[in-house]
């Protein structure tokens, strides 16, 4: 009995310690995507996670915690309320990750920064217990620097995130008439994307921008190159990079750095008779920076470069000097397996299904993951990126801060981005007032200006609600390069039913090019829910769908000034607690306008847009 007494605590102490199950991991050098730094380690496999909903983790210091007890084993990407339609899990919660890993290299030389591809919404991280960092946004990658850290031995990372929405953050929260929380798309809670460790070795790229300049599709390219550089010691360095663009080696100088400095390098060249990159054949150039630090090589930097041209001209858009009369796709990268927290093969899946159907544009109201991204630039797809600035109300709108903050994620963006050939354009937002006053000339003048500055070679454009009462906004929106419009003509009413005769569109699009003639201008959206059979006149069916589409293809294929028409969208998606759509029988929270369904099956419509945007000579000659 004396031996039993002993043992009894004993076993209940092991219990507190982490199962091996939990172990620390050493993280590989691995990607999902080629472009960006070299040493970069994916902290995938087993983290744990638990849910917070009496938001009492941080009180109970629950990044300092060595117990397993409550938590459950995930993979990261990770979103927690997949599956969950309550208007709980639309609304957000509080949610908490941790992962136990070992450095890939105690060289105490090294510095080291995590990597996020995104998470939603409001992030705080602690490595060893210890505060390191906050972000607030999802869609875009931001790092945090990794202070702290133990160089041999189990490092502990803790996550804390808050997916609860503000109605100033983007996309902002709403609520319906009901207290229902509502929104353009499901509000998927966690760690979306990847995490990586990024290994720092006395140097950090703050931006790379490789950006290719070409007047015309016969002219010689100019190929401007610039990165901005940070010391992350605390001693001065001497610091030289040299890199290649295909073949041409560059050389961007040698500067000195101070404790904790950053420098500007840059160079250019000429490259005569470029391989320039179009949808039809998207040549690409290999490129790579290496920095040396007395004559040692401390950094690299990989990447593919695509020589074009995409301008607006007489009221067109012009890749390399040839109109663009091109169709496409909007979509989520959601799956019903992942929701968000999708994997590569989901988004090849989707680009592939846009390339059957025809597509070579893709659109969602977020960027893209980075993968998506090089895929469009090897296989020819062109891209409307657009910031999650989405039906922000004028009375928040009207906040200077707001206004700031919309802008610095367009700023985070084309910084992401810029160097994707397949970026054919810069979207500062997606339906904000239909009758823009002071308050949203003020924001698209202050973010169309940013844009150009900080990208002069590509355009500036935003999508709107088309509503013939508000039909030209000339003055309001003469600082933008591209109009997309969102045409419901014939399945909505709109307000006061100006939009429920599909009729009217023909001479709704004649108008607003009458309006916008130095402008490009684009369907950015058009749709109908489709989710049984049917007669053709129910709203809802099968039959109903393809009528409608077939009649709004037939539309603005006459409209051959349109430089290009997007289909809303390609898969359906989760949206919304009681989402109806405009369809009679819905499926809440089920968005039905997609060509293919929520368990991949193509609808009868894919085939008609197939046959209709195949039938399209999207890259009409020059002249």
């Amino acid at each position: 009995m004396v031996r039993l007494r002993f043992l009894l605590p004993l076993f209940a102490l092991l219990l507190c310690v982490p199962s091996s199950a939990h172990a620390a991991d050493k993280p590989n050098e691995q990607a999902l995507y080629q472009d960006g730094p070299q040493g970069r380690y994916l902290l995938d496999g087993d983290w744990l996670f638990r849910k917070d909903d009496a938001d009492q983790g941080i009180n109970q210091r629950w990044m300092r915690t060595t117990s397993t007890a409550g938590w459950n084993t995930v993979k990261v990407p990770n979103v927690w309320n997949l599956g969950d339609a309550s208007n709980e899990s639309m609304a957000g919660g509080i949610g908490w990750y941790r992962k136990d890993f070992e450095l890939p290299s105690a060289d105490s030389a090294l510095a080291w920064a995590f990597r996020f591809e995104s998470v939603n919404y409001r992030t705080r991280v602690w490595l060893n217990g210890k505060p390191i960092g906050e972000n607030t946004g999802a869609y875009i990658p931001f790092e945090i620097q990794a202070a702290g850290l133990k160089r041999k031995g189990t490092n502990r990372l803790v996550v804390r995130v808050d997916s609860k929405r503000l109605d100033r953050d983007f996309p902002p929260a709403r609520t319906n008439a009901d207290g229902v929380p509502s929104g353009g798309w499901w509000n998927y809670s966690g760690i979306q994307r990847e995490v990586y460790l990024k290994k720092l070795d006395t140097v950090d790229f703050q931006r790379v921008q490789v950006r290719p300049e070409i007047d015309c599709g016969t002219c010689d390219a100019t190929v401007r190159m610039n990165i901005n550089l940070r010391n992350v010691t605390n001693r001065g360095q001497r610091v030289s990079i040299t890199g290649k663009f295909g073949d041409r080696k560059v050389n961007l100088g040698t500067k000195s750095l101070g404790p904790k400095g950053i420098a500007a390098f840059s160079d250019s060249i000429r490259i005569s008779n470029p391989k320039l990159w179009s949808p039809q054949t998207p040549n690409l150039y290999d490129v790579s920076f290496t920095v040396r630090v007395d004559g040692k090589k401390v950094a690299g930097y990989d990447l593919h470069s695509g020589v074009r041209s995409i301008k607006v001209s007489q009221g067109r858009l012009f890749l390399n000097g040839a109109p663009l009369n091109v169709r496409g796709m909007g979509l989520h990268e959601e799956s019903k397996a992942a929701g968000f927290a999708i994997d590569n093969a989901r988004r090849e899946e989707l680009v592939n299904l846009t390339r059957e159907a025809g597509g070579t544009v893709l659109r969602t109201h977020y960027p893209f993951h980075p993968y998506t991204h090089e895929l469009a630039d090897r296989l020819g797809l062109l891209i409307w990126e657009e910031i999650p600035v989405y039906s922000v109300s004028t009375a928040v709108l009207k906040e200077p801060s707001v206004r700031r903050l919309a802008v610095h994620e367009l700023e985070r963006m084309i910084g992401a981005n810029e160097n994707h050939a397949s970026v054919m354009l810069w979207s500062i937002g997606n339906e904000l007032s239909s009758q823009p006053g002071p308050v949203q000339v003020a924001y698209i003048d202050s973010a169309v200006k940013f844009a150009k500055e900080m990208d002069p070679t590509r355009p500036v454009g935003l999508a709107v609600a088309a509503y013939p009462s508000s039909l030209c906004q000339a003055t309001q929106y003469k600082s933008l390069d591209v109009i997309g419009f969102n045409n419901y003509f014939g399945w909505y009413p709109g307000p006061s039913g100006q939009i429920f005769d599909r009729t009217k569109l023909s001479g709704y699009l004649d108008a607003v090019r009458a309006c916008y003639p130095d402008k490009a201008l684009m369907v950015t959206e058009f749709g109908a829910e489709a989710n049984r059979d049917g007669p053709i006149e129910e709203k809802g069916t099968w039959a109903f769908q393809q009528d409608w589409i077939n009649y709004q293809m037939n539309v603005m294929n006459t409209k051959p000034w349109l430089s290009g028409v997007v289909y809303w969208a390609l898969n359906e998606f989760w949206v919304r607690p009681g989402w109806e759509g405009g369809n009679p029988r819905p499926a809440a929270p089920i968005h039905q306008k997609g060509l293919v369904t929520y368990d991949g099956v193509k609808k009868p419509a894919f085939f008609d847009i197939q046959r209709w945007f195949k039938a399209t000579n999207q890259f009409p000659p020059a002249g």
